[in-house]
């Protein structure tokens, strides 16, 4: 069984910056591709970045020059490391891999 557990959320001026992590127990980041999504109430999640198990990064338009992917997999952890952030970018932002989801953690970025 894969759990994966998120951290790092908060609350945060804009302009601001948050360093969200994601530990995964039961797998590794260095067998499968990871990504980072989020949500707001009544829209669909979407996928903000993915990183392949060879390091190969993506990022949607929306968060380009802004926020970067990366991984430790000697920690087994997953960063998404979000800077020049805008009130848009509220959301629970949630760690996905091999299927699995974590239970996400909440990003608050007021005006």
């Amino acid at each position: 069984q894969v759990q994966l557990v998120e951290s790092g959320g908060g609350l945060v001026q804009a302009g601001g910056s948050l360093r969200l992590s994601c530990v995964v127990r039961g797998s590794s980041f260095s067998i499968d591709t990871a990504g980072w999504y989020r949500q707001v109430p009544g829209k669909e999640r979407g996928m903000v970045a993915a990183i392949s198990k060879g390091g190969d990064t993506y990022y949607v338009d929306s968060v380009k020059g802004r926020f970067t992917i990366s991984k430790d997999n000697a920690k087994n952890t997953l960063y998404l490391q979000m800077n020049s952030l805008k009130p848009e970018d509220t959301a629970i932002y949630y760690c996905a891999h091999r299927g699995f989801w974590g239970q996400g953690t909440q990003v608050t970025v007021s005006s």
